[in-house]
This record gives structure tokens, C-alpha cells and sequence, in this order.
């Protein structure tokens, strides 16, 4: 069960809803300790002055805002709880807009609300009001002594408060240069601009978030999960890189991308695409068996030759040296013909 952050109520107009409010997300991230690989202690964060390197006890931390580079506003806990807005237990709604109006941009982290004190009707009237209208609400909201923005919307049977980034938190789209919009305009011709509208509707799908899931974590647990089954569980050990997957070659023809994936098909894999680059890729190895056959027998060839030559060259030599190695050739000889034998 979801822990309980704070009650309070919705307010609008002379409508007051007595609501919970609690977490609408969990996380579910991998998590890291670091450790001394020596002993498999924990390694903890220490607290030291960037300039001089030495520890710093808690006593002598204070915090600061940088007005100017190097330069600090040192603000006591009591001047910055004094700052902050007075906490409230009231989701005040300023306005209702439009759901399409608010752009994701400027979505930040959703909570559930829920009736209180037997709130349950005025909770679902205003529930069944919102979803008649296709309206959610604007609101201010005062969360863990910071005043946020926010959006009331109903989802389903709760009604959800997502908090919203303020408008200086959201970059403007002129500090980066983008195409022009308009296809005409960006260089998109009506061709390609069909195809991609097919590819869409081929890819086209109900939202399931249920279908999509954090495979980076799934791998990470289930290598951890194996390696406590194996007992490795104090080891530093070295794992092998995957190897790359191969990559095609980049494709410029922006038509002949289209083309290719509306040949994929609806969510289904290019099989007939890779069946063919295996036979390619079988064709391609049995042809550099065959050259390389062929490659080493050549190769073996001139070394026999050569081999022949040397022994000849041997023999020669042999048969105009010294008595000594007329006796070293004999002795040889008939090692080979025992061997022969």
C-alpha cells in the first residue's frame, strides 16, 4: 500500500472535496552500492572541501546560493524555511483548460488523490463533471514546503494531480536549430510524406503500457539472480562485452527507408529481409570455402616445390663435402629406408 503523504482538499469555487493525496509511481530502478573490492565493505560519500581536499563536519556545512561565479548568499535553515511558501493542505484549482493544451513538456511527477471523510459524492461529482467537459484543472498546490503548478485530471476512477514544470523551466524551441516546419518547407515531398503516414497507420496501436518494460533492469536482475544461484556473490570478476550487432549499411535515400519499412509489415519482423541475408551470408561463406581451398592447396604447392628444391640442394651440397658427412648421409640414409620399412 502507497504511503499516505498528505489530506487535504480540492477546492474550487465554493466546492470543497476532502481528499488523500499519495504517490501515483514507484521506483523500480536498478540501485548500486558502492564497495571496497577488497573486503566488500560499503564505501560511504564523504564530505570534503573541494579546494583543500580535507573533511568538513556537519556543524560547518551551511548552504549557499551562487549569485555571481565564486561568489555566495549564505541563507540559514530558519531564513529558508521562512522563504518558502506557507504550507497549505489545499489543491486550489485556478482554471479549467483543455486537456490537449498542456503539452507533455511540461508534465512532471503524477500523484493520486483520493475522498476523504466521507467525501465520496462531491469526490465523484467532480470526477463526472471533468470527464462531461473534457476539461482538467489548473491548480496550485504547496508539496513538501514547495509551491508547485499543477493539473487535476481525471483517469478511470481516481482523479490524478500531476504536477507541471513552470514556464522558465521548459526551454524555448529557438535555442536549437530545427527544420522548418510545413513538409514544402523542410524539402519533404508528398510521396515520402505518404509513405510515412502508411508506415504510421501500419504501426498504429492501442496504448498498453503493460506491453512495455525496462529490459535494462530485466537483465540486470536476472544476472544477478544467476550469479547468486552460482555462489558469486563476493567475486569482482571480469564480464566479456557482447559483441556488436552487425549494422547495415546506412541508407540515404530517404524514399528507400519508407519503403523498406512498409515492407516490414505491422510489428512483424523483416524475415523474408533476413532470410535472404542468410542465404547471402551462406552463399558468401561457401564461396570463401572454396577460395580458400582452393588459396591453401596454391599455397602448399610452391612449398612442396620449394621443399624439393632445398633437398636437392642438400643432396648436392652433401655429395661434395667432406668425408665425415659422406658418413652423416649414409648413417641418414638408412635411417630412411628402416623408416620406410
Amino acid at each position: 500500500m502507497a504511503h499516505m503523504i498528505w489530506k487535504g482538499a480540492i477546492s474550487f469555487g465554493l466546492v470543497h472535496v476532502p481528499v488523500q493525496l499519495y504517490p501515483a509511481t514507484r521506483s523500480e530502478k536498478v540501485g548500486f552500492n558502492l564497495l571496497d573490492k577488497r573486503t566488500i565493505d560499503p564505501v560511504g560519500y564523504k564530505q570534503i572541501n573541494k579546494r583543500t581536499g580535507k573533511d568538513v563536519t556537519r556543524d560547518n556545512i551551511v548552504r549557499g546560493f551562487e549569485y555571481e561565479k565564486d561568489k555566495y548568499v549564505v541563507l540559514s535553515d530558519e531564513e529558508i524555511r521562512a522563504a518558502n511558501p506557507e504550507s497549505t493542505q489545499t489543491v486550489d484549482i485556478l482554471a479549467f483548460v483543455d486537456a490537449p493544451d498542456i503539452s507533455f513538456l511540461y508534465l512532471d511527477t503524477p500523484y493520486f488523490l483520493t475522498p476523504d471523510r466521507k467525501g465520496e459524492k462531491v469526490y465523484a461529482l467532480l470526477r463526472e463533471a471533468m470527464k462531461s467537459s473534457g476539461k482538467v484543472g489548473v491548480a496550485s498546490v504547496v508539496l513538501h514546503n514547495k509551491q508547485h503548478l499543477a493539473a487535476l485530471i481525471p483517469v478511470g476512477p481516481v482523479l490524478a494531480l500531476n504536477t507541471l514544470r513552470w514556464a522558465e523551466e521548459v526551454r524555448d524551441f529557438d535555442e536549437f536549430k530545427l527544420p522548418a516546419e510545413g513538409a514544402k518547407a523542410a524539402g519533404v515531398s508528398a510521396r515520402e510524406l505518404d509513405m510515412a503516414q502508411k508506415l504510421i497507420d501500419d504501426m498504429s496501436d492501442t496504448w498498453d503500457p503493460s506491453k512495455y518494460h525496462d529490459t535494462f533492469r530485466d537483465d540486470i536482475m536476472a544476472l544477478v539472480d544467476r550469479k547468486v544461484r552460482e555462489g558469486k556473490t563476493e567475486e569482482i570478476t571480469d564480464i566479456e562485452a557482447p559483441r556488436e550487432a552487425r549494422q547495415s549499411a546506412d541508407i540515404l535515400d530517404l524514399s528507400d527507408l519508407l519503403k523498406r519499412s512498409l515492407g516490414r509489415g505491422k510489428n512483424k519482423p523483416a524475415s523474408g529481409s533476413r532470410k535472404r541475408a542468410a542465404e547471402d551470408e551462406a552463399a558468401d561463406g561457401d564461396a570463401d570455402a572454396e577460395d580458400g581451398g582452393g588459396s591453401t592447396a596454391a599455397r602448399k604447392k610452391p612449398r612442396a616445390a620449394r621443399s624439393t628444391g632445398s633437398a636437392r640442394t642438400s643432396r648436392s651440397s652433401s655429395g661434395s663435402s667432406s668425408g665425415g658427412r659422406a658418413a652423416t648421409k649414409s648413417t641418414t640414409a638408412a635411417r630412411k629406408r628402416r623408416a620406410a620399412a
